[in-house]
């Protein structure tokens, strides 16, 4: 019954969940994020409106769900992180942990300085004239157009280089004939938009984005430029706040997710019903969701139906499997799966709405349609929203409440990468458990670290080409690789049988229909989706600006570093011999069900590997 001599090796036991409504919080948190926001809205109407929604639900069923479920039971039965979990379930495969550590270490440094962003924006909201919305600033150019103070002016007047310019005149200086009204020069069979005249004229949105906050009007990847101290606090803000939420494990993050999941809905809910009282919000929510069905025929619109599903579900980045080790051995996952699928499509779906309602609004305030003013990525959140909150009444709390979102949207999300990190290291090092604190306070502040550079001048460019390199083609292949694993070498029937184990009972029709999922469409989709992204690579750009050829062939080695673990560490695998024949692809003899409650852990002397010994009850 153990070591009583050796109450040092004793380890604290390994962390769970207070309440099964935890974990779907927090799974629920982690899925949905800023994506949701900023990017499904946008592929929605650019790939077919309504039509694009089929393809969506499709890969969520067949591609999705499967894998989201798939790793929620990894973990909930080994009661361990991606890295001993794949280690044990097929030794050749012992460096996919790494791959997944790889991923979500590079996307919770990156996804971080996002939230700094919006932690800038709410506090320059705290005053009665929101800063973006003007071209008064230092840094703003002659081409600045401020849509509220293009209100200010006449009529006949628009806002060209930063004061109330006659139409008449601008329009007869390019050649026509006057002006239509107060956004179109006249021609002799028709009108002319002003944005097509002005081709210098930018918003006074983008300006303060780009020229304020990131500081990026004269940097390059040549001129990198210094840091920008209010980025560098409003990072360390995030990253204190993120550390205070996770420092005690699951223990103080399954608190926090009551708030920082639910708040977005609620928040969400204000702008969808504030938005559809606006005028010009029902244009915006057509453009949304006219179904286009010529675009089903597309290949393109089903690979970017599957690679969004990839996006907002979060899988291939371990944090799933490290949140779901956490749960009882008895939970039923695949009911959490049914519920976080379902939430997060609805949640894409319901702030499209939110999204287009708005730009709608701000299509009728610039006399443009709405196909130009939809913008995905940060210029959606912190471009064309922002100057949409100014034409609305008492704008300055409507900015803080939605700015707000986004750092609740975006903190949820990071939780469970703190955790993927941490649970590596502490299933790899048992002993390290007591020390917890210490370590999630080192893995925050070398996060904080690795992010700087991200907040200097030129920062823009380097959180681009590792956003644009990092969760896309490479992390297709991890997924693949997982489900592999699962179907192929650890077998899906015996996959299935431990289902069944947990207490979750399958119908033969559920049984076979999870079955062909693993084994055959999961799989399929995944090569399908890749092959595709591969046949249309492009190398990252952002607003235009061309990278130097040595930035993209940096892009494509961050992509490959993510994947590099797999090969190297099956390479050491197979040099050792430790097994033989087929014993690589079979589990290791340490490979089970998690231990149950109530057991305590020694580390034997010979390997520092973890015993476990139950105490029995009298």
């Amino acid at each position: 019954m153990g070591n009583p001599g050796k109450e040092d090796n004793i380890i604290p036991e390994r962390a769970a969940w207070s309440k099964p409504l935890e974990f779907v919080l927090s799974c629920i948190g982690y899925a949905v994020g800023l994506g949701n926001v900023w990017r499904f809205p946008y592929l929605c109407y650019q790939n077919g409106g309504g039509a694009f929604l089929i393809t969506y639900f499709i890969m969520l069923i067949i591609m999705g769900m499967p894998i989201f479920l798939l790793e929620l039971v990894i973990g909930q039965y080994s009661g361990l992180g991606p890295d001993e979990a794949f280690t044990r379930m097929a030794p050749i495969f012992r460096g996919l942990g790494y791959c997944t550590l790889v991923v979500i270490t590079i996307v919770t440094i990156y996804y971080m300085v996002i939230i700094a962003w919006a932690l800038f924006y709410f506090f320059a909201s705290f005053t009665s004239e929101l800063p973006f919305g003007s071209c008064s600033n230092s840094f703003n150019t002659q081409g600045c157009y401020s849509v509220a103070q293009d209100e200010k002016c006449k009529t006949s007047e628009t806002f060209y280089n930063r004061t109330c310019s006659s139409i008449d005149k601008i329009c007869k200086e390019a050649n026509f004939t006057g002006y239509e009204d107060k956004f179109h020069c006249k021609t002799e069979d028709g009108k002319i938009h002003l944005k097509k005249v002005l081709t210098d004229r930018v918003l006074a949105t983008s300006e303060y984005f780009n020229n304020y906050v990131l500081g990026r009007h004269d940097a390059t990847w040549e001129e990198f430029g210094g840091l920008r101290w209010q980025l560098v606090l409003c990072l360390l803000l995030a990253w204190i706040i993120g550390y205070l939420c996770v420092v005690r494990g699951v223990k103080t993050s399954g608190k926090a997710v009551y708030f920082t999941a639910l708040f977005p809905y609620v928040v969400l809910t204000i702008l969808v019903v504030f938005g559809l009282t606006l005028e010009g919000s029902g244009d915006g929510i057509l453009v949304y969701l006219k179904p286009n069905w010529e675009k089903l025929l597309e290949a393109k619109v089903w690979g970017n139906a599957a690679s969004q599903t990839f996006y907002s579900f979060g899988i291939g980045c371990g944090s799933l499997i490290t949140l779901s080790s956490y749960s009882d051995f008895s939970n039923n996952c695949l009911k959490d799966a049914l519920i976080v699928t379902a939430a997060n499509a609805f949640t894409s779906i319901y702030a499209g709405f939110a999204i287009f309602a708005m730009l709608g609004f701000l299509a009728l305030k610039t006399g443009l349609p709405v196909e130009e003013v939809a913008e995905q990525g940060p210029g959606l959140a912190f471009v064309a929203y922002p100057e949409a909150l100014l034409q609305l009444p008492v704008p300055t709390l409507w900015a803080l409440i939605f700015f707000f979102m986004l750092f609740v949207l975006g903190l949820g999300s990071q939780f469970a990468g703190v955790e993927a990190i941490n649970t590596t290291l502490l299933d790899k090092w048992p002993k390290l458990r007591k020390h917890q604190v210490y370590v999630t306070l080192t893995i925050c502040i070398l996060c904080f670290l690795l992010a700087l550079p991200m907040c200097a001048d030129g920062g823009i460019y380097l959180f681009t080409i590792l956003e644009w390199n990092t969760a896309s083609w490479a992390i297709l292949l991890i997924g693949l690789a997982e489900v592999v694993i699962a179907s192929w070498a650890y077998g899906c029937n015996r996959f299935l049988d431990n289902m069944e184990d947990m207490q979750m009972k399958l119908s033969l029709p559920a049984r076979w229909w999870w079955w062909g999922c693993w084994v055959i469409l999961t799989p399929a989709s995944l090569i399908g989706v890749f092959a595709f992204q591969m046949s249309t690579f492009e190398f990252a750009e952002y607003e235009g600006y061309a990278f130097p050829d040595w930035a993209d062939i940096l892009g494509v080695l961050v992509g490959l570093a993510t994947l590099a673990p797999m090969p190297i560490m099956a390479g050491i695998s197979l040099f050792q011999r430790k097994y033989s024949g087929m014993e690589w692809l079979r589990p290791t003899r340490d490979w089970g069900p998690q231990k149950k409650s109530g057991s305590t852990e020694i580390l034997t002397e010979k390997d520092e590997k973890p015993v476990y010994t139950i105490e029995i009850q009298k």
